[in-house]
């Protein structure tokens, strides 16, 4: 589904990634780790045309998107959840979610409500402002409205970051759920270790712009991740 080959960005005359090569397929999840400013979310606004590459390739089902306007890779079927949620507060959890139909190729009117099979909480939450949500529920919507656009390619920018314990683990359900439907890739990008190891099909180890590690997340925590992680 995503093919990046020998991708190079840069901010200003910053060399920030250097050389990047990754595949996700559907139904499968590729987990991103490293510590703060090594290029993650860098990484992530590149893939969706926030910023543009200087060097390399980016291909979405076969076809060479590297040099396409993000809202163009949107109506392909890429969604972004960025650090942060970035959902609108002064509008309604409602309006939040119409306003993800906006990447959906039909520009339909409304939502298929099987969202809230994902998300429960946020149906009775629909005529509530944004900003009055917590920052669980604010996750969690910002996610819901990424899905109803009903993407391919799904990209989250540490969704675990000062959630409540509960909370994560109703966002790793719906991951989990992603992940068995087959239909979605995503990637991952992730500090907390083993909520990432736990869902992640293979993992990448991104330092100072570079994955300097990867492979298959299997079984218990890779020993030399953790160390390259927190030397």
């Amino acid at each position: 589904m995503l093919q990046v080959k020998n991708l190079h960005t840069y901010y200003g005359e910053s060399h920030i990634l250097r050389g990047l090569d990754i595949s996700v397929a559907p139904g499968q999840i590729a987990g991103i780790i490293g510590r703060n400013g090594m290029g993650k979310t860098t990484f992530l606004k590149s893939v969706v045309g926030l910023l543009k590459p200087r060097e390399g390739e980016i291909s979405f089902e076969e076809v060479d998107i590297t040099r396409l306007r993000t809202e163009a890779r949107a109506k392909l079927g890429i969604a972004y959840v960025p650090q942060g949620r970035e959902i609108f507060p002064q509008l309604s959890v409602h309006e939040n979610l119409l306003l993800g139909l906006e990447a959906h190729p039909d520009r339909s009117k409304r939502y298929d409500e099987s969202v809230f099979d994902l998300f429960p909480v946020l149906k009775d939450m629909l005529k509530r402002k944004g900003g009055v949500l917590s920052g669980g529920q604010q996750q969690q919507l910002a996610i819901a409205r990424a899905l109803v656009g009903k993407p391919k390619l799904l990209l989250l920018d540490e969704p675990t970051e000062g959630i409540q314990p509960s909370i994560i683990i109703d966002i790793e359900n719906v991951l989990w759920k992603l992940k068995e439907r087959g239909d979605v890739g995503i990637l991952l990008v992730e500090q907390y270790l083993e909520f990432a190891w736990r869902l992640s099909d293979k993992y990448y180890v991104m330092e100072k712009g570079e994955f300097t590690a990867e492979g298959e997340a299997e079984g218990e925590c890779d020993a030399s991740v953790l160390d390259r992680l927190t030397a």
